[in-house]
């Protein structure tokens, strides 16, 4: 079965791609295969195998993709096509210089609106992969502590009695917005890692998705509607 094209839109020096929940951007490393956004990326645009000003691209950033999101989280990715544009998107997510927007479902509920949620957060002591927040200097963490903040806002009613949160982030550390919601009250539906409970839909999935991003080097960027299949 072919995979559908991803590319949303793109100008001179970037790709904006769609990324489908379930979908990983990379195949696992274990070599099982399967679908994923780099191949669907290629199959579309076989020139994004190498940049249009170099051979090849650095490690770790395949057919020029600048960032990554969690296999069940749906939206937009970005892909490069030169060296001097990955160049500058890295610099833009480094210095924290982006605004990324995000929705999610919540199967629980809280008594305000917008809330901002600034907890350092860093990898689980006895979890690879789990990330922990600190709720204070005895915090059991494993390495570095990383600054994060994330500012929440009801966004509306969901169906089936599930809520719709907006989540906007400058910085960028491992399930950050998961953790972050989780610790104010709001597990994500179906992130069972953070005390979501179960995906009503059976999948074994939850329900996040990057929708918007501002302050990018290229200019106006494509938003990315939240899923219609989304319960």
């Amino acid at each position: 079965m072919a995979t559908p094209d991803p590319v949303l839109a793109t100008d001179a020096s970037f790709l904006y791609l769609s990324k489908t929940a379930g979908v990983p951007v990379f195949a696992p490393h274990d070599g099982s295969g399967g679908a994923s956004l780099y191949a669907a990326t290629l199959d579309s645009h076989p020139e994004q195998q190498s940049p249009s000003d170099a051979d090849e691209w650095p490690a770790g950033f395949a057919a020029g993709i600048v960032h990554r999101l969690d296999t069940w989280t749906s939206g937009l990715v970005i892909a490069a096509r030169s060296l001097e544009a990955l160049a500058a998107a890295r610099a833009a997510f480094a210095e924290h210089r982006l605004s990324k927007g995000y929705f999610f479902l919540s199967d629980r509920d809280v008594s305000w609106d917008e809330h901002r949620v600034d907890h350092d957060l860093a990898h689980d002591r006895r979890k690879r992969s789990r990330m922990t927040w600190k709720r204070g200097q005895a915090t059991p963490h494993r390495g570095q502590w990383y600054q994060a903040e994330t500012r929440l806002r009801r966004a509306e009613q969901g169906g089936g009695g599930y809520r719709l949160w907006q989540a906007t982030m400058a910085t960028g550390v491992m399930h950050q917005i998961r953790v972050h919601a989780a610790a104010v009250g709001l597990p994500l539906l179906g992130d069972k890692l953070y005390g979501g409970g179960e995906d009503p839909r059976g999948r074994g999935r939850f329900y996040l998705h990057h929708a918007t991003l501002q302050g990018w080097p290229s200019g106006s960027v494509p938003d990315v509607p939240v899923p219609q299949d989304w319960p």
